[in-house]
This record gives structure tokens, C-alpha cells and sequence, in this order.
């Protein structure tokens, strides 16, 4: 999943497998142009295309350090990949550095190639509502569980109400704070939603 190659001297790549059964995706900058290779076919993107790139939180089923890029063509179709690839049915690796290097390449060059695409974080500003709100309001429902176990004297209960706000709040914490819809400057990479700048 580390940035690839065939030359140091080439431009900045990337490979991911997203799917635990699938092909390894690479994606390779050429200029302004960006090269997907997914095995089966190459498609060739334009960067001057592209009219909106999103960064996002976005953790998997055993990982909770997962983040994506997403980038929307004019043609409406979009191109997603991510910090996170599969190793096997139970294992992920993560290169937080060359993702981060790979990623900040490419919006240099999005920039420079299609200076009216918009750079945006976070989930879009009706989903992140949804979000917030499911989220509060099962934080509270658990809340009411367990001061109702307190009251009734059902320590167990409220103890394990307890335990499930804990582990909820934890997961349900990142989700929210980091996928908040917000506008990026052109170019902009933001470091809590593209982890491991170097320095």
C-alpha cells in the first residue's frame, strides 16, 4: 500500500486494496492527468475535470484510523480511495506517510490544473445532521438507561449502561467532530482527515 514506483524518479503513486476480496487499485499522477489502474482496465483522468475533492473520516469494521479522499468529476462520476488496504479477510495496513505525500501531490495538482474545484471536509452538511443527531440522541437514550437502573437499583444494569455510553461516545466522538462540514482553501490538505505529514 506504500507509494509505488517502477522509477524514484516518476510522480507520486499509490496502491490500495479497498475490498478484502478484489483487486489492489494503484493510482499513479502524470502531469495533470491521473492514472488509475485497477487491474482489468487504465482509465486516464484529467485533473482539470475534477470539481470537487472531499476529505473525510471514514473508519472500517477493525479499524478505527481510516480516512478517505473522495474526487468528483464534471461528468458526475467520482473517483474514492483511501489510507486503509485490506491484507486479508482480517488484517489492514495503513501508510498514513506515503498517504499523506501521495495525497498532498495530488491536490497541489488539482489546483494547479482546475483552480474552480472546490476543496471540502467532512461528511456533506445534511448527512453530518443526520449524523450528529442519531449520535445525540442515542447517547441519550442511553443515558436515560442507566440513570433508570440507578434509580430502580439495578446497579448491574446501569453499570453496563455505563459501559455501552462509554464505547459509544468513543467511536461516536471522531465521527462527528472530524467529518464536520467545513470549506478548504484550493489546495488545502487537512491534516486531522489526511494523517501523516512528515516534519
Amino acid at each position: 500500500m506504500t507509494p509505488i514506483s517502477d522509477d524514484d524518479t516518476l510522480a507520486p503513486s499509490w496502491r490500495q486494496r479497498p475490498r478484502p476480496v478484489g483487486f489492489e487499485i494503484a493510482y499513479r499522477l502524470e502531469g495533470d492527468t491521473l492514472v488509475v489502474d485497477s487491474t482489468r482496465k487504465v482509465d486516464r483522468v484529467r485533473l482539470s475535470a475534477v470539481e470537487q475533492v472531499r476529505f473525510t473520516y471514514a473508519p472500517s469494521n477493525i479499524s478505527s484510523k481510516g480516512f478517505k479522499t473522495q474526487l468528483r468529476l464534471s461528468d458526475g462520476k467520482s473517483i474514492t480511495f483511501g489510507n486503509l488496504s485490506w491484507r486479508s479477510l482480517t488484517d489492514m495496513e495503513r501508510d498514513d506517510a506515503g498517504y499523506h505525500a501521495f495525497v498532498s501531490a495530488l491536490a497541489a495538482a488539482i489546483a494547479q490544473a482546475s483552480p474552480r474545484a472546490r476543496f471540502v471536509a467532512g461528511k456533506p452538511q445534511p448527512l453530518w445532521v443526520a449524523l450528529a443527531l442519531v449520535s445525540g440522541l442515542s447517547l441519550l437514550m442511553l443515558a436515560f438507561f442507566t440513570g433508570r437502573g440507578l434509580l430502580q437499583g439495578q446497579y448491574s444494569t446501569a453499570l453496563l449502561g455505563l459501559l455501552l455510553a462509554a464505547a459509544s461516545y468513543w467511536q461516536v466522538k471522531p465521527m462527528v467532530v472530524l467529518n464536520r462540514p467545513r470549506n478548504l482553501a484550493t489546495g488545502e490538505v487537512p491534516d486531522d482527515l489526511v494523517p501523516g505529514r512528515a516534519g
